[in-house]
This record gives C-alpha cells, sequence and structure tokens, in this order.
C-alpha cells in the first residue's frame, strides 16, 4: 500500500498521525455512544421506520446502474431488439385477470384484443371484431397514413409568391397548420416555421427585384377543397374550439395563443395568418395596403428564352410619373418561403396532444399526396386506402372523421390493434416513427394524470397508449413490455357507457397495468 502523500507531497509523518489520532477518540467515543442514547431517549429522534423495499421489477424496467459505452471492436452500441425468446403471458390467466378488471361502471359494455407483438398471436379477444365508435384512436388511422404516404421526413412549406403584379404577395398555404407568429423556431414542432422569419425574408427579396412601392398581401389556401367543416361534426364542439373550418395554413393549430388549448378557436385560420404576416411585413420595414384577398399564386414561371438582341432603347419612366423599379417582376416566382416541422414530428405532436385540427389537416395532406381531392371524402378515402396497403382489412370499417369527434366512426378493437402491430413490427419501418408520439402513462400527453393511485401505478412509465373520450365512448391502444420481456400490443373499446362514471376510464387503466406486470402465466 503507498503512503498517502500531504498537501505539500511529501509523506506524512507517523508520528503526527498518531498524535491526531489521539485528540480525536475521545470525541469519537462520546459521538458514537450519543447516538443510540439519544434514539431511545425519543423514537422520533431518526424519524419513521423506513418503508420496505418495492418489489423489483424486471430489469428494463428499473434505471440502469451504468450507461452503455460507445461500442467495442466491432460491436455496435444500439439497442439490440427485444428477445422472441421471451415467455409468452398464458391466454386463460390473462383472460381471467382481464375480464376481472374490464368492468363498465354502470352502462355500457368493453370490447378488447391483446395480441403478442413479434408473432401476432391473440392472447385476449372479447368482440374483437365488433365495430365500435373508437374517438380519438382513429387517429392512429391518420397517423399511419400520413407516415406510409408523406414518409416521416417530409416538411410543408409555406410561401411568399410574388404576385400578378409588381409588389402583390401572394401568402400560399402547403399544409403548416403550425406555423408561428415570431421567428422560425429551429428546436420546435409548433412555431418550427415562423412568419416574422419569412416576411423579412421576403422583404430582402423585394428589395432585391427594386420593388418600392406599396405592397399588397394576397391569399391563397386553395390547397383544400369541399366544405371547411364536416357536417358530422357537432356544432356544439366546433363553438367550444374542439376543431375549426380547416386551411392550409394556420397559426398554432388554429389557436389564438399557442399556449391557449382550449376555447374557440379562429372561424378563418388562414386569414387570421395572412393577417398577422401583414403586421409582420411592416414590421420588417415594408409598406403595406391594409386588408387581404384571396386569390391563387400564378404558376411558376418557366425559363425564359433567350430575347433577341434589342433594336431599340429600353424605355424609362417619364420624368415626373411613378415607377415601382421593378423591372425583373416574375409572377409566380418564390420570393421567400419557411417549411414545418417534419411529417414525423407533426405525427408525434398530435397524438400526443391529441390534436383534432391537426388530425384532419394531415388527413388531407394524405389524400392530396396520393393526388386525391384534399377534402374530407378524399382524406377518408386516402386513409383507408392505406389500410388496405398495410393489408389491414378496412372494407367493414366506417370513417366520417379522421379525429375521432363523431360517433359515425365505426372501428373494431383487433383493426386497431393491427395499426399498433403494424407500427412497433411491422416491415414498413417508417411507420416507426409514430411511437414516440404516444402518451406514457402517469407522465406525457393525454395520459400525464393517470396511472397515479395504487390500482393502475404499476403501469406507470411503461405503457404507451392513444386514448380516446367521447360522452359514452372510452378506448386505449398502445403497447408495452410486459415483466418478462414481451413486447404486447392492445387496444380496449367501451361503448354506451355512462357519461362521467369515474370507474371506466380507470377500468382501462389497470387492464393496460395488467399487461405491464405480466407474468401472466
Amino acid at each position: 500500500m503507498k503512503r498517502r502523500k500531504g498537501p505539500g507531497g511529501t509523506a506524512q509523518e507517523p508520528g503526527s498521525f498518531g498524535r491526531i489520532l489521539a485528540m480525536l477518540l475521545p470525541a469519537l467515543l462520546i459521538a458514537a455512544l450519543a447516538v443510540p442514547a439519544g434514539a431511545a431517549l425519543s423514537p422520533g429522534f431518526l424519524g419513521p421506520p423506513a418503508p420496505p423495499e418495492p418489489v423489483a421489477a424486471g430489469p428494463w424496467q428499473q434505471t440502469p446502474a451504468t450507461l452503455s459505452s460507445a461500442g467495442t471492436a466491432g460491436k455496435s452500441a444500439v439497442l439490440q431488439p427485444l428477445s422472441g425468446t421471451a415467455p409468452m403471458p398464458d391466454a386463460a390467466v390473462l383472460a381471467a385477470k382481464l375480464t376481472a378488471t374490464l368492468k363498465a361502471d354502470g352502462a355500457g359494455s368493453f370490447s378488447g384484443v391483446v395480441q403478442d407483438a413479434v408473432t401476432g398471436k391473440v392472447l385476449f379477444d372479447r368482440s374483437g371484431d365488433e365495430l365500435r365508435a373508437p374517438a380519438s384512436n382513429i387517429k392512429l388511422l391518420t397517423a399511419a397514413a400520413a407516415l406510409r404516404t408523406m414518409g416521416p421526413e417530409t416538411r410543408f412549406s409555406t410561401k411568399a409568391v410574388a404576385g400578378p403584379t409588381p409588389g402583390s404577395i401572394v401568402l400560399t398555404g402547403g399544409g403548416d397548420v403550425l406555423l408561428g407568429a415570431g421567428d422560425s423556431a429551429p428546436d420546435a414542432v409548433l412555431g418550427h416555421a415562423g412568419l416574422a422569419t419569412l416576411a423579412r425574408s421576403t422583404v430582402r427579396a423585394l428589395q432585391q427585384a427594386g420593388v418600392t412601392k406599396r405592397v399588397r398581401v394576397l391569399l391563397d389556401d386553395s390547397l383544400f377543397s369541399g366544405p371547411a367543416l364536416n357536417p358530422a361534426w357537432s356544432p356544439e364542439d366546433v363553438a367550444a374550439g374542439e376543431v375549426a373550418p380547416l386551411f392550409p395554413l394556420a397559426l398554432n393549430s388554429a389557436r389564438y395563443d399557442p399556449d391557449v388549448t382550449v376555447g374557440p378557436r379562429p372561424r378563418d385560420a388562414a386569414l387570421t395568418a395572412a393577417q398577422a404576416f401583414v403586421d409582420r411585413l411592416s414590421a420588417a420595414g415594408a409598406t403595406v395596403a391594409a386588408g387581404v384577398d384571396r386569390a391563387p399564386a400564378p404558376q411558376t414561371p418557366s425559363p425564359a428564352p433567350a430575347k433577341p438582341e434589342a433594336t431599340e432603347p429600353p424605355r424609362t419612366a417619364e420624368p415626373g410619373t411613378e415607377s415601382d423599379g421593378a423591372q425583373g417582376w416574375q409572377p409566380g416566382a418564390v420570393l421567400a418561403e419557411v417549411q414545418s416541422a417534419t411529417v414525423g414530428q407533426q405525427v408525434d405532436l398530435m397524438l400526443r396532444t391529441s390534436d383534432n385540427y391537426l388530425a384532419e389537416v394531415l388527413g388531407r395532406m394524405v389524400a392530396a399526396a396520393e393526388g386525391k381531392p384534399a377534402s374530407n371524402d378524399g382524406a377518408v378515402a386516402a386513409v383507408l386506402q392505406q389500410l388496405e396497403e398495410l393489408k389491414i382489412p378496412a372494407a367493414t370499417l366506417r370513417a366520417a372523421d379522421l379525429a375521432g369527434l363523431t360517433l359515425a366512426n365505426k372501428v373494431s378493437a383487433r383493426q386497431l390493434s393491427a395499426v399498433v402491430r403494424a407500427m412497433t413490427s411491422g416491415p414498413d419501418t417508417r411507420l416507426r416513427s409514430a411511437l414516440a408520439g404516444f402518451p406514457v402513462a402517469g407522465l406525457t400527453g393525454t395520459l400525464d394524470s393517470r396511472y397515479t393511485d395504487s390500482t393502475t401505478a404499476g403501469g406507470a412509465g411503461l405503457v404507451r397508449a392513444k386514448t380516446g373520450t367521447l360522452n359514452t365512448v372510452i378506448a386505449l391502444s398502445g403497447y408495452v413490455v410486459d415483466a418478462d420481456g414481451r413486447l404486447l400490443v392492445f387496444s380496449f373499446i367501451g361503448n354506451g357507457l355512462t357519461p362521467g362514471a369515474a370507474g371506466n376510464k380507470v377500468a382501462l387503466d389497470r387492464a393496460a397495468s395488467i399487461l405491464a406486470g405480466c407474468g401472466c402465466r
């Protein structure tokens, strides 16, 4: 053993150490005797007895003691797939547990399906093929279709296009309804593209084009067609701000304030965004005419053919006449543009917060990408076509909207479970982008305040599922790794329920927590 060195770097003398120890021993002895004596004199001195140690969960459910290394000698440091050899829950044992839990509080009933994600084996089936109103669980269909059709890395552009006359600017919507009024925020999803950034770039382009006169803003929101409001939606839901008329550009997912996600929305979100753009142009130094009119953007100009040599000198403005200076103005040319967060990021936001407006817009963008009308009917047809291409039978499915605001939607628990399984384990890896958006029990999104009592806490942090709620409907579809390391997917749907009965939500959360705790053998 090496001798310790003192502050000066030289070895301490044994004699000095002995003298110090001799002085400390009496104090240490008194302290050692005082602690147990104090505890005996006052039971509260040391506080209440420590609670018993909790039952240990599987290693994949615990905080790791060490972090993985960066990889060694040809071995990758990326996470490895779950083992397909992990034991599977016994279907009979699991069914007994779920049957005892999935009971309606009052009227109504629950259907449900649980599958092994790797093999697809059905481990629980209660009326799994019965078509039911899924509420917001239908957003899972929208998410899958958006990722398959457009891809998770696609972005939507909002453009300022040169209008038909010099100084006219056409604000053109390309599907981004998460615009921010301020500067673009590269690390955000909501507000990733900002109108203030677009306005400054537009003003620079105007200056480079030699525009010196007052400019006028036009609005092109013609990407979407058909009624802006779905006839299946309740006027009360629209008035309450559950959804709003749909347009291909909007601020804050058609909210007045990004931090206020309840209450009425703008009736014309595109015009609201255009008026905000006018204000940002003024702030950037442009002189802007009041008001915004709707007009289609001119077609992008084709490259001009080479001009023959001029036979006469170019004309110049007569002295005393007005000239805008825009000699090179090209109607249809893109003056500036900003791009949204990726489709994958928007899908995550839509699932986590259950954003109805964003879900409907993504559905219309799916239709546009497939060459269908970007209308409600076109969106529904496009999404159902994507399910068929995923080999998920959709012939029996009925969809009146893509956000889940109507009881006219009819989907089975088996169809929803199959969509989740396609995301976790299917061959189309683009769908994996949706997994991070599923709310985490007790932590994020629409599950952040659930799984907090003793009967559901076992699922907290482990269950990841999309919620769905209407007055008489409640649903939960998602995935979980059980205590044996097996990945399970599930869907539970309650219909005909007593409105406001608290036990129904708890029943679903207990059922998902049972899956997290399996075992079940």
